[in-house]
């Protein structure tokens, strides 16, 4: 090989191990600085709050749900940083570009044990570019060899995502085979509170309704920033996923009716407290927040007593209204409308001419 050739491939290969150093330094300090931002959000114990939960084993779904979240807010974060306004202007094939080199595997892993992680991924990227969710794409994910392991990863992913995001993971269309994410509360654009693209802002709710029924259904403004506080969310400070959260709890989530947000009565200064809006009532209750913060801590509702009989009082009472509006109809006679009575001009046009 002549040595000026030589020379220009060893030039061309610095050239290229440079960019992968750079590259690989790049998504390093991006890793990093969204561990730093998005630590897992949903304490084992509220502060100042220490009977709301009970102790968290070692082995208990907190602990996973907080490395899920940790693991989803770093993925996610690093590739989703921006806001949803510059992927709405992104066209459809820099999204694609984007999708295939998304999802890479962590060497030294096991391979069965990362699969729920890529197809975690792989289901939030979907859901953000609001594209259909194939099974045959999700298999091109784990790998066909997998498609016996098929239920058990799907499982798992979407359990993550549903303890992390407040979503479920449904099949939609069982000829197809398609799913999608659907938000647990019926917020505008499933789940993402404004048009466009953008991940569900319903596991930020849900939480902020549990910490008000815990708090006597009434909590202070103060509570739950520093509640939102431990999961890293910070008033004035733009989040990745949920944008400035102050906008989005006291004017978005107030304007849907999901939150209320009302001063304190003679605060000087004013001092506020937020409380279940008549959306969230009508959408949910007690029992499924209590639900969805048991899940999340692996147990089961009755393990917090006080909150769980506060809860089948409200699932009473519910069962109660309904019973009486089914009564209520049922009794209502049905001869109270006047009988049809036939118009005069209608009789002569009956006889006969």
């Amino acid at each position: 090989m002549p040595r000026s050739q030589k020379s220009k491939l060893q030039a061309s290969e610095k050239r290229r191990q440079a960019q992968a150093e750079a590259q690989a330094g790049e998504n390093a300090q991006a890793t990093a600085a969204v561990e730093k931002e998005s630590t897992p959000s949903f304490p084992p114990q509220y502060e100042d709050t220490a009977q709301i939960l009970p102790p968290v084993r070692a082995s208990s779904t907190s602990q996973w749900y907080r490395r899920a979240q940790a693991t989803t807010f770093t993925s996610v974060g690093a590739s989703w940083a921006r806001s949803d306004a510059e992927y709405n202007n992104q066209d459809y094939d820099r999204a694609n570009a984007y999708e295939a080199a998304y999802y890479t595997e962590n060497v030294g892993e096991d391979s069965l044990t990362r699969k729920p992680g890529l197809l975690e991924q792989f289901l939030l990227y979907k859901y953000k570019m609001k594209q259909p969710i194939l099974k045959e794409d999700m298999l091109k994910i784990i790998g066909h060899h997998y498609e016996d392991q098929f239920p058990e990863i799907l499982k798992k992913a979407s359990e993550r995502i549903e303890i992390v995001f407040a979503v479920d993971l449904k099949e939609i269309d069982s000829t197809r085979q398609s799913y999608d994410l659907i938000s647990k509360l019926k917020l505008p654009n499933n789940g993402r509170v404004r048009a466009g693209r953008g991940l569900p802002k319903t596991g930020l709710l849900m939480n902020i309704l549990g910490m008000i029924f815990m708090k006597g259904n009434c909590a202070a403004e103060e509570d739950i920033w520093k509640f939102l506080g431990m999961m890293q969310v910070y008033a004035g400070r733009k989040h990745f996923i949920y944008g400035e959260p102050r906008k989005l709890i006291t004017k978005d989530l107030v304007r849907l009716q999901y939150l209320e947000y009302r001063q304190v009565s003679n605060s000087d200064p004013p001092r506020y407290e937020l409380l279940w809006g008549p959306k969230a009532q009508a959408e949910t209750s007690k029992m499924q927040v209590l639900e969805f913060l048991a899940k999340v801590n692996d147990t089961i509702p009755s393990a917090f007593p006080s909150y769980y009989e506060e809860a089948l009082r409200d699932e009473e009472a519910r069962a109660s209204a309904i019973a009486k509006v089914i009564a209520s109809s049922r009794a209502m006679p049905w001869n109270i409308f006047p009988p049809l009575v036939k118009p005069e001009f209608c009789y002569y046009l009956d006889k006969k001419i």
